[in-house]
């Protein structure tokens, strides 16, 4: 059943909520923010921990996050899944981080985008290193295919912070090739990112055919009418990710608590 998915999106350190297709380390004077937080990252962490949102993602948008991120995944070991950079040199530390063997039930995970894209061509080789020392356990390993637009129905793999557009287009084809290799796939529409002008809904009803995984989308959520947009639309098998728009992260588009006790009543 669909449900709401927060966010903790790390730049410089900080907290912030950014226009995603404005993040281009070549130009910063290019960067759109909705807002930068005065509370860390592990205030959000604790925030979604005591809210039971499970599977809240970590993106270190850049350099000067690794700390901010160590401490959100310590404030909830296991709860979280961290991405940004995430390589087969330091996956398994990323893993030994955000774990917590008291709590079986759940699992850290890790979530990888840049590292299967040498080049911007799509590497199986490199996919199967970052399995192998996740020790060949897909449960621990998240595929993000964040992506943008090409012409009419088509999307295409976005890397280096979604600017660089990879060789992979996001199809059926695609995705039946990844799904034995993950547990999850994320997936932002970096066109729609921040900007809280809508979903793709296009692209939430094509995910739904395509995957047999869970699939969390992100990117122009505004409020409760979009989860029940992507509810319906997907008939329950995509989950929704709101950002921008949350009141916690200075949005007027919808509060968090009514989020989740959305949650709550599915």
């Amino acid at each position: 059943m669909t449900r709401f998915r927060p966010c903790i999106d790390l730049h410089a350190g900080q907290v912030k909520q950014i226009v995603g297709g404005t993040l281009d380390s070549s130009n910063a004077t290019k960067l759109q923010t909705n807002f930068v937080s005065e509370q860390p990252a592990a205030h959000y962490a604790q925030l979604y921990k005591d809210n039971a949102l499970e599977g809240a993602h970590v993106i270190m948008l850049g350099p000067g996050n690794d700390e901010a991120a160590k401490q959100a995944i310590g404030a909830w070991p296991n709860g979280l899944q961290v991405g940004g950079g995430i390589n087969d040199k330091n996956a398994a530390e990323w893993i030994e981080a955000g774990a917590e063997k008291a709590d079986a039930r759940l699992f850290a995970q890790v979530i990888v985008t840049s590292f299967l894209f040498p080049g911007g061509q799509f590497s199986q080789l490199r996919l199967d290193s970052i399995l192998k020392v996740l020790g060949g356990d897909k449960e621990r390993l998240v595929i993000d295919l964040s992506c943008r637009r090409r012409g009419e129905g088509k999307w295409f793999v976005a890397m280096n912070k979604w600017q660089t557009i990879t060789d992979m287009e996001v199809n059926e084809e695609s995705i039946k090739q990844l799904e034995p290799y993950c547990c999850e796939f994320l997936i932002h529409a970096a066109d729609n990112e921040g900007l809280q002008q809508g979903i793709d809904e296009e692209l939430v009803t094509r995910l739904a055919e395509w995957c047999s995984i869970p699939v969390t989308y992100a990117g122009g959520g505004r409020n409760l009418d979009d989860l029940e947009r992507v509810k319906k639309l997907s008939g329950g098998k995509v989950d929704l990710t709101i950002g921008s728009a949350l009141d916690c992260f200075g949005g007027s588009g919808v509060k968090f608590d009514d989020c989740v006790e959305w949650n709550r009543q599915q």
